[in-house]
């Protein structure tokens, strides 16, 4: 079974900048649409950036383009996300998620999850 772990998270100023890292085990990514996802207390689940396997499709939530980036080392068996120019509405537990086959960014298209790291964007 495909198990997900992130890490990286942590406190950061506005303007800063922080990589996530999701480490896969159990089973290679390489087939997997690959997704970070996160959830800011009192609101719902939000794609922040998903790509499809071969990265023909590569979606990034309109609050975070041109400042995200999502990547993957098929090599580590690691989904990276690149965050800079942070704001404070950043903050939240971010989720890594894959699922074989792919069917956009949302949080129900997805079967694998990881348990979240915590971002904090606070001067």
């Amino acid at each position: 079974q495909l198990q997900l772990v992130e890490s990286g998270g942590g406190l950061v100023q506005p303007g800063g900048s922080l990589r996530l890292s999701c480490v896969a085990s159990g089973h290679s990514l390489v087939g997997y649409t690959i997704g970070w996802f996160r959830q800011a207390p009192g609101k719902e689940r939000e794609g922040v950036s998903c790509r499809s396997s071969n990265g023909a499709s590569t979606h990034y939530a309109e609050s975070v383009k041109g400042r995200f980036t999502i990547s993957r080392d098929n090599a580590k068996n690691t989904v990276y996300l690149q965050m800079n120019n942070l704001k404070p509405e950043d903050t939240g537990t971010y989720f890594c998620a894959a699922d074989w086959g792919f069917s956009g960014c949302l949080p129900n298209d997805y079967d694998y999850w990881g348990e979240g790291t915590q971002v904090t964007v606070s001067s």
